[in-house]
């Protein structure tokens, strides 16, 4: 997968992908990453990449030319069509769904707005859908363009070493993942539960999907109505969901 970043900021990506998942998927050749300052496609003496916005209002609003510009300039890199996406608050959430989506695609740019935001227009010429990691405003979009990285890699076939972590994880199947535990059996008092010593897989396998549904129905109530709602052919046959 070839992932192209269009931003203000392309300083800010350096440290970052150097660590964990997205290094290793970066050297096994599974994922290349491309950063480009948005300055490059600005003019004038000043190389403003924003402006006021019309109407008025508060803050500045990224200008159209630069951004379509530089999102023209950068399809053109690679003979595979991008799926282009700004990272935006108005946008479609970024869920485990959406993120299995977007490892399916062979390339992906994405486009960190600033400010109040970008001119309405660029969405229009561009083809660009608006993806939101939280119902939260941040300062622009690298920070959320680093996470859908990161979650998108994990996918990557071959990206993590143990395929079958990515599939137990949180969301994978539409619930929060269950508690773990590791050495010692006991500390200060604390036990680990003792199925979890017993050697008894599937003792185990029961054990964790009864927390999992259990602490999705205490702390996502949403998540857990939708699962219920999803039926039966979405759990394991050896478990038997209870109504408290």
């Amino acid at each position: 997968m070839r992932v192209d970043i269009l931003t203000l900021f392309p300083g800010m990506f350096a440290e970052v992908f150097r660590h964990g998942i997205v290094r290793r998927a970066r050297e096994a050749d599974l994922l290349r990453i491309e950063v480009h300052g948005l300055t490059r496609w600005t003019s004038g003496r000043f190389q403003l990449a924003d402006d006021a916005p019309y109407g008025g209002g508060p803050g500045m609003v990224m200008r159209v030319e630069p951004l379509v510009a530089g999102v023209e300039a950068i399809r053109g890199l690679d003979p595979a069509p991008p799926r282009v996406a700004l990272l935006s608050p108005r946008g479609r959430p970024l869920d485990q769904g959406l993120v299995s989506e977007l490892a399916a695609e062979p390339r992906l740019l994405l486009v960190a707005g600033r400010y109040e935001g970008v001119d309405e227009r660029f969405l229009d010429l561009s083809g660009a859908e608006e993806i939101s990691v939280g119902d939260y405003v941040l300062s622009g979009g690298e920070i959320p363009a680093m996470v859908l990285v990161d979650a998108v890699a994990r996918l990557l076939p071959g990206a993590v070493g143990d395929s079958e972590s990515v599939v137990r994880e949180s969301f994978s199947d539409g619930l929060l993942e269950h508690a773990h535990y590791t050495r010692p059996a006991e500390f200060r008092g604390a036990r680990v539960p003792p199925v979890l010593l017993s050697g008894d897989h599937a003792a185990v396998r029961r054990f964790r999907r009864e927390q999992s549904v259990a602490l999705t129905r205490e702390r996502r109530p949403d998540l857990y109505a939708a699962w219920v709602r999803s039926g039966p052919g979405s759990r394991d046959s050896s478990f038997q969901e209870t109504t408290p």
